[in-house]
């Protein structure tokens, strides 16, 4: 599903009267451990410098953004997408299209360190992970990603208690960014698994996911991955979900998705040959399953492939 970026609710923009500033006019919302801020731009301007003391998880509500950050190439930025930038880091912005009738508006919420180093040792402590050496830590390297459902639905939360005038907001928001912060760390993973990038040397995931994709034509229970894992089912299950986000059977749906769409760039190849091939039995099942992940058919993601 990650062609179906999921957006964020947009709170209303600002009044025309209070704005400062037609270019990252800022309004903030300040709690306890956590510092929301919207930016709002409605002129054209480029290189426009952003830093922040805390860490600061960034999501954009809309309009197009092009952002410059480490000495990574420059990079659209759309709604949809999430960008977790660590502490003094300099970002630097362009707003090619912001205008007064198209602005742009971006979340960023900045996380008290401390409060980062006392969720993760709650974590670390509460709910260790399994292999020597595996913490529960963030990836600097993966800072960019589209939102899932689970991550834009904490983040919502959060924009909710931040602006919420109730008396127990800061106690509501704190519970909320360590939801957050377990969101990203597994979309972290998620990412570095589908970008093939080592997640953790020890990490028990690593035999379990070479083995689905080996057999990701065969039909793959969690009996066999349990067993791989040499954990009961009931305490692999739960230790996978906890790394990925996801079930073990999502997972491998989401495997069988992405095989499945590297065939039908095959512009001859047939949809039950693809549907077998993908280890469904069912070509009906497997219609059905591709569209829900992908809002296409199998037969139009491939047409749309020809066309490109």
């Amino acid at each position: 599903m990650h062609q179906n970026r999921i957006l964020l609710s947009t709170p209303h923009l600002s009044n025309e009267k209070s704005l400062k500033t037609l270019v990252e006019n800022r309004t903030v919302y300040s709690l306890d451990n956590c510092e929301l801020n919207l930016f709002e731009t409605y002129q054209e301007s480029s290189l426009v410098p952003l830093k922040f003391n805390d860490l600061v998880v960034t999501s954009m509500l809309r309009g197009k953004k092009v952002m410059h950050l480490f000495d990574d190439p420059e990079f659209e930025y759309l709604p949809g997408e999430t960008v977790v930038i660590p502490s003094n880091v300099e970002m630097k912005i362009d707003f090619p299209e912001a205008t007064k009738s198209n602005p742009t508006q971006c979340l960023a919420l900045a996380i008290d360190h401390f409060k980062i180093n006392e969720i993760l040792q709650f974590l670390n402590e509460r709910y260790p992970k399994e292999g020597t050496n595996n913490f529960w830590k963030l990836d600097s390297e993966n800072y960019f990603f589209y939102n899932n459902i689970e991550l834009a639905t904490t983040i919502n939360k959060l924009i909710k208690e931040c602006m919420s005038t109730s008396i127990t907001k800061d106690a509501l928001a704190d519970l909320t960014l360590q939801e957050l912060l377990i969101r990203i760390i597994q979309t972290q993973t998620v990412k570095a698994v589908d970008t093939n990038k080592v997640i953790d040397k020890n990490s028990p995931l690593i035999p379990i996911l070479e083995h689905i994709r080996a057999n990701i034509r065969e039909s793959i229970n969690l009996k066999e991955l349990s067993d791989k894992a040499f954990m009961s089912t009931t305490t692999f299950y739960r230790f996978f979900k906890r790394e990925l986000g996801m079930s073990p059977i999502e997972f491998i749906l989401n495997e069988k998705m992405k095989y499945a769409k590297q065939l039908l760039k095959n512009p001859s190849i047939q949809i039950n040959e693809v549907s077998y091939a993908s280890g469904f039995e069912d070509c009906n099942y497997f219609i059905r399953i591709f569209k829900k992940y992908e809002g296409v058919t199998p037969k139009q993601y491939q047409l749309m492939n020809i066309n490109n």
